[in-house]
């Protein structure tokens, strides 16, 4: 009787183990359909849940959660708009300012405005800086300048050469009096040790993580990360665009070697809208709303050419302004459109804009590295690429190292830089910040290093393309079956 009631018991435990995994799968597909969520998406979910059902139930404990999100950024939209109240902007002069841009400038401006609330500023001047070398010493120069604070937001901050010697340096100006506050991303910055930031605390700096996330393996919050790369020196000058900080963004990873990448120093009264983002941010952290005049200062640039506007976007965002942002340019192109990203994941409406402008004779152009830093982004990435090589776009491949810049560029006019890529982590997931720039100088330096990237590139044979292996073909497929989900 004993061993026919273990017996019994050891049948017993799988069957209710089955029958509760498949009624959890099942709540799960239902409560996914209810969501209303992006069809591609939806199928994307249910399709794993279906075929690998343990594998999606972990999957959607830790990714998928959208209800535990929607609370969570519900609350930081409002805080958004509390801090806005508090800063000005368009101002009168800014709208009479628009009418000399062109009809397809205006609507595009008028666009950003409404879904990002942002200052449309034409005094403010812009210097693209390429690659490292150029970034971190214009950033460690402006360091060394401010008088009254500093604030700094990183995705990605390591504690290697460089990492240290910024360190150093916002040590030395904490200490001096300066206001220095540090926000870094729990999960892009995981590897931070301890005694690094304790030494920052211990010298007057505040040192705040975004989004902490004490149990990974049972929480979303390492799907909605803070990808922006911010740095605000007494309101009045800035930086933001591709690069972390890190050795790797100064080539000198052996695994990547020339890392390639575009930031932008900024100065004047766009820093206004910089300055905004890391407050709200910070506010949503801390509780602490820094909106006193003296962080708001910025003295315009009365030689400024061109317009220059900050966006932000994020999973509290439900207008998905990177995306609309992107998708506006795009259809918005006369003559031609030039793409830089790490990553090519596009849903159908980005990927339909792109076709359809190369059909109708657009110059489409798409840089991209040929070599990854991650596998599964790479391989869904060339799932794309057979139908848009088919309308006429050309797809270079990067090979003088690892290519990170970001950046758009329309007509040779109209350019967006800064921490968005052309894939839907930047247009749902994270939290990111671009500049959209008509008419300026920088413009026209994007304009020349893209013409200057060519040189290093491979363009992709469509024949070749098409006699890859078929495991290959394989892989990219089954890739691109999950990338609404990357």
């Amino acid at each position: 009787m004993a061993y026919y009631s273990g017996g019994y018991i050891n049948n017993l435990i799988p069957k209710m183990f089955s029958v509760l995994l498949s009624l959890s799968v099942l709540s799960i597909g239902v409560v996914i359909f209810l969501e209303n969520r992006h069809p591609s998406n939806t199928v994307a979910w249910i399709l794993l849940l279906a075929l690998i059902p343990v594998v999606g139930f972990v999957f959607y404990l830790l990714f998928g959660q959208n209800y535990r999100k929607r609370r969570r950024f519900d609350r930081k939209a409002i805080q958004d708009k509390e801090v806005h109240r508090s800063i000005d902007q368009l101002t009168t002069r800014q709208r009479a300012e628009l009418e000399e841009l062109t009809q397809n400038q205006q609507k595009l401006l008028h666009l950003s405005h409404k879904i990002s609330d942002s200052v449309i500023s034409f005094s403010t001047n812009t210097k693209i800086l390429t690659n490292g070398e150029e970034t971190f010493a214009a950033i460690l120069q402006e360091l060394e300048k401010a008088v009254h604070h500093i604030h700094m937001e990183y995705y990605i901050y390591r504690d290697d050469a460089i990492g240290t010697q910024i360190k150093d340096i916002l040590v030395e100006k904490a200490r001096a009096g300066v206001e220095v506050r540090f926000l870094y991303d729990a999960v892009g910055s995981y590897k931070l040790p301890f005694s690094f930031l304790e030494e920052m605390r211990r010298a007057g700096i505040e040192v705040v993580p975004f989004e902490p996330v004490r149990f990974p393996f049972l929480s979303s919050s390492v799907n909605y990360r803070n990808h922006r790369k911010i740095v605000v020196i007494d309101g009045n000058v800035g930086f933001m665009g591709g690069l972390n900080v890190g050795d790797e963004y100064l080539s000198r990873n052996k695994t990547y070697g020339f890392w390639r990448d575009t930031h932008m120093f900024v100065k004047g009264e766009a820093v206004h809208s910089l300055q905004a983002i890391f407050v709200q941010d910070w506010f949503y952290m801390t509780g602490k709303a820094h909106v006193s005049a003296e962080y708001f200062r910025p003295e315009p640039e009365p030689e400024a050419d061109g317009a220059v506007q900050i966006i932000a976007s994020g999973p509290d965002n439900k207008r998905k302004s990177m995306k609309h942002l992107f998708f506006s340019m795009i259809t918005s192109a006369r003559k031609s459109i030039w793409i830089a990203t790490p990553y090519f994941i596009p849903d159908e409406d980005i990927l339909t804009a792109l076709r359809v402008a190369a059909l109708s004779g657009i110059e489409v152009k798409i840089l991209f590295p040929a070599k990854p830093d991650r596998w599964m982004p790479f391989l869904a990435s060339h799932s794309y690429f057979s139908g848009l090589i088919e309308s006429g776009v050309d797809i270079y491949e990067y090979e003088k190292g690892f290519l990170h810049s970001k950046i758009l560029i329309i007509d040779g006019e109209t350019a967006s830089i800064g921490t968005a890529n052309m894939d839907m982590r930047s247009f749902h997931l994270n939290f990111e910040v671009n500049a959209l720039l008509f008419g300026t100088d920088s413009v026209q330096t994007m304009v020349s290093d893209f013409k200057r990237d060519l040189k290093y590139t491979n363009l992709i044979n469509p024949e070749k393309f098409a006699r890859r292996k078929v495991i290959v073909r394989f892989l990219e497929s089954a890739a691109r079956l999950f990338s609404p989900l990357l």
